[in-house]
């Protein structure tokens, strides 16, 4: 308990500060409700996609609101899924987790982002509270080897880093995604940059995928974090594994600012989510 106070402590104060400054919306109608809310929707699903802005201060507030509220719901069946942390560095999260190394390891071995600061509040949520926590991406070096010399490269690698990867060939999603990366990066992106691109959607969703397979875990709900671009339409990461499993219920919530949520027609809005989440700086 004194933990706990401790740590609602260390972060009311942002929270608090922000607390106006986003607003939850239902996609179907535009709709303002709760957090708690829509967290109720939310909490139906195998997996929810949290589609962050990732230099979005209040996105950070936001989807760790939304942490606590689904953990309100689930309990311990809460898994909670990260971008932000690749697949060989699960060793030293779960250490991290128990108890067995410092903060200072799991960002130096974890090779914890440079603003790891905006996830440390969900990290130590989940440490709290004993929530497992995915390392779901795809180590960069391998995505790297990707962009320069394509998907074929990857066969090259040692059985040992290729365990870190999804099984290969890995699916690169024609169709909408694909346009979509096409339209983002001004019709000037190389094959190789899409293969890369999705090599971190089919390892996020592999991750996920792999960890609700096993026994023990068919009733969990995974809440993935991941960059908008993963999930919002439910395509990108949220589409692989809808086709590594077809059965599982997916829910996305996207994040956006004011700015661009304004630009938007009620259909286009409708299409990206199941809720909105809008900031204002």
């Amino acid at each position: 308990m004194f933990k706990y106070i401790l740590l609602s402590l260390s972060f009311a104060s942002a929270i608090t500060a922000s607390a106006q400054k986003f607003t939850v919306y239902t996609a179907a109608g535009m709709k303002p409700i709760s957090i708690d809310s829509a967290a109720l929707s939310l909490s139906t699903a195998n997996a929810v996609f949290f589609g962050e802005q990732h230099n979005d201060s209040l996105t950070h507030v936001a989807e760790y609101e939304l942490l606590q509220a689904l953990y309100k719901i689930r309990q311990q069946e809460l898994v909670l899924s990260l971008e932000m942390f690749e697949t060989d560095c699960q060793l030293v999260l779960d250490e991290y987790l128990a108890g067995f190394i410092n903060e200072d390891k799991l960002k130096t071995d974890g090779r914890a982002w440079n603003n790891y600061t905006d996830y440390r509040p969900m990290v130590e949520f989940a440490k709290l509270n004993r929530l497992p926590v995915i390392a779901a991406n795809a180590p960069r070096r391998y995505v790297n080897l990707v962009s320069r010399r394509g998907m074929a490269s990857l066969d090259s690698l040692s059985k040992e880093a290729k365990g870190w990867l999804p099984p290969l060939p890995y699916d690169t999603l024609a169709g909408a995604y694909h346009e979509k990366f096409m339209d983002l990066m001004g019709g000037h992106g190389s094959s190789n940059i899409y293969y890369s691109q999705s090599l971190w959607d089919a390892s996020m969703s592999y991750s996920i995928y792999r960890f609700l397979k096993g026994k023990k875990n068919k009733r969990k709900l995974v809440y993935h974090v991941c960059g908008s671009f993963h999930s919002d339409g439910k395509l990108g990461t949220a589409a692989q594994l809808l086709k590594r499993k077809s059965s599982l219920a997916i829910k996305n919530i996207t994040a956006l600012p004011s700015d661009m949520y304004e630009k938007m027609t009620k259909e286009e809005l409708a299409a990206i989510a199941d809720f909105i989440i809008v900031t204002t700086p």
